[in-house]
């Protein structure tokens, strides 16, 4: 194949989005994903970044959401009081865009420690973030994140952000006002929540992909759709773009 398993992903990732849609999004593969989103298909989509910045444009990927050149490229930049007390959550960001450590079957994210002992953990992870906000207040969220079983877990070791809690009906009693996560986008393929008990479920596998190798990086019984399909391969303009963010040079 002449693309890589984390093109495939990102490309799948931008493809989720939808132009003039105001999109929360998280450093890393979401900014990535997010950003070939705009240059590709979805000129007109927001980028929104935690650091207040509205309609950032930036010419190349972000290094992080204090990058001067999310500010000086936005429509407008706001304090992050302001970004969450009236933006984020009253309702007003469509989509989330995340990554995680650790996500479960039921779309829960990790971004806090890896071990049972809070205080005393195996990795203490950078932490939370604005994470937990974008969760629970977005219309919806997406996930991107490369799928093995030490990220795919049957139960995070800390609840960061919260997906669908236990099963239905756990966002409504805590009080959540977003969808939820409706996507998870990895290097395999594409799991969506079930709509009776929410549980991750395989519903589309890239190229090449096989659901026994999806199935094998998942720390718990992945269930399967009765109709899988298949992503659509990256088309060259898709790639060209990729690579030009993120500087590198086409896959032998």
């Amino acid at each position: 194949m002449s693309w890589t398993a984390d093109e495939m992903m990102t490309v799948a990732a931008a493809r989720a989005l939808r132009g003039d849609t105001r999109c929360f999004v998280g450093i890393g593969l979401p900014s990535t994903a997010a950003n070939l989103a705009r240059r590709t298909h979805a000129p007109d989509l927001v980028l929104v970044y935690e650091s207040g910045t509205i309609g950032a444009k930036p010419d190349r990927l972000p290094l992080s959401i204090g990058d001067g050149v999310l500010a000086a490229t936005a429509d407008a930049v706001v304090g992050v009081p302001e970004m969450f007390n009236y933006w984020l959550q009253p309702g007003r960001i469509g989509v989330g865009f995340l990554g995680a450590a650790q996500i479960d079957r039921h779309g829960n994210i990790n971004t806090t420690v890896i071990g049972p002992d809070y205080a005393d953990p195996r990795v203490r992870l950078p932490g939370a973030g604005g994470a937990p906000e974008i969760a629970a207040s977005c219309g919806e969220v997406i996930v991107i994140v490369r799928q093995s079983t030490r990220t795919f877990v049957d139960r995070v070791d800390f609840v960061t952000s919260v997906g669908h809690g236990d099963g239905p009906g756990d966002r409504a009693r805590l009080g959540l006002r977003g969808r939820g996560p409706v996507l998870v986008i990895t290097d395999l393929g594409v799991l969506e929540p079930d709509p009776d008990d929410r549980e991750l479920t395989l519903t589309r596998l890239h190229p090449g992909v096989t659901a026994e190798q999806a199935v094998a990086a998942t720390g718990w019984k992945l269930r399967v759709a009765d109709t899988v399909t298949t992503t659509e391969a990256p088309s060259e303009p898709e790639l060209t773009a990729l690579r030009a963010l993120t500087g590198a040079k086409e896959h032998p």
